[in-house]
């Protein structure tokens, strides 16, 4: 095999759930540059079609299509879609996740406080719907693949050592690790050894989810909290959606065809560094 080839995604079908939003559009963006046809699948469709409409014009193959995380026959009606309009699905990246308010811990609510109906949705969204069940319905179409596929779900910094303030998150991402990785053996043992599962942690990337906890809403400066994190990155920024490409096409490419149940942090050093 040609080195130059293994990162090569020509002929592969790429769905990347959440690929509306700014990171699974970034991701999308990548995928389809390395050759694949993109599915983006996402809540809403404006998004997802102005994703695809970036990765047209760029020379790639793509299309939106409308999937709700929390209503499973929505998922299937999207993967039902994308075999009619594709033919296949060789690659799976579960995008969908998120934090919010009433699950996060601030001098207005304390731990006690949060509702268990906040804490719930969190953790449906990143797990349940962010993880569990699309590659429930995804994954079916790929067991007929004779070259197997890619599933790669997105994880966080919170899997390795949960942060301050949000429980719910840091639960859930934890979970996905786990799932990750038990899904790769499962997947392995009973089905076939080329669908891999693997994970990316991403590390502090400024999106609309976590924006209010980084950056005063009026000024703009970051809070004390976004500092500290600064602080704690060695590489002393917050990532760019485009940074996490280059680890997604390795995952989904030949490049990594021997590479399962591994979840890589992509975070300018934060896990490596222990403060001193």
């Amino acid at each position: 095999m040609q080195v130059s080839n293994l990162f090569d995604l020509s002929g592969k079908v790429a769905v990347v759930t959440g690929g509306g939003g700014v990171l699974g559009g970034a991701i999308a963006e990548g995928l389809g540059a390395a050759g694949a046809a993109v599915a983006i699948a996402d809540l809403f469709p404006d998004p997802a079609k102005a994703v695809a409409q970036r990765i047209c014009d760029a020379g790639g193959k793509a299309r939106g299509y409308f999937m709700d995380a929390f209503k499973k026959e929505t998922i299937q009606t999207c993967c039902d879609a994308v075999l009619a309009d594709f033919g296949s699905i060789d690659i799976l990246v579960n995008a969908v996740g998120g934090n919010m308010k009433g699950a996060t811990t601030s001098p207005e609510q304390s731990f006690f406080d949060i509702p268990a109906e906040a804490m719930q949705k969190v953790v449906d969204l990143n797990l349940i719907g962010g993880a569990v069940v699309p590659s429930q319905v995804f994954i079916q179409a790929m067991l007929k693949n004779p070259e197997g596929g890619s599933i790669i779900n997105v994880s966080s910094m919170n899997a390795f050592r949960p942060l301050t303030r949000i429980p719910g998150y840091s639960a859930a991402k934890a979970a996905v690790s786990n799932f990750t990785q038990w899904l790769a053996v499962h997947l392995a043992q009973e089905y076939s050894p080329r669908l891999r599962v693997n994970a990316i942690a991403p590390g502090f990337f400024l999106t609309e989810q976590n924006r209010f906890l980084l950056t005063d809403e009026k000024t703009g400066e970051p809070t004390p909290r976004g500092k500290t994190i600064i602080a704690h990155t060695p590489m002393g920024r917050y990532g760019a959606p485009e940074d996490l490409i280059g680890t997604v096409i390795w995952l989904a490419s030949d490049a990594s065809r021997f590479v399962t149940g591994i979840v890589t942090p992509v975070d300018g050093g934060f896990s490596a560094f222990s403060g001193v």
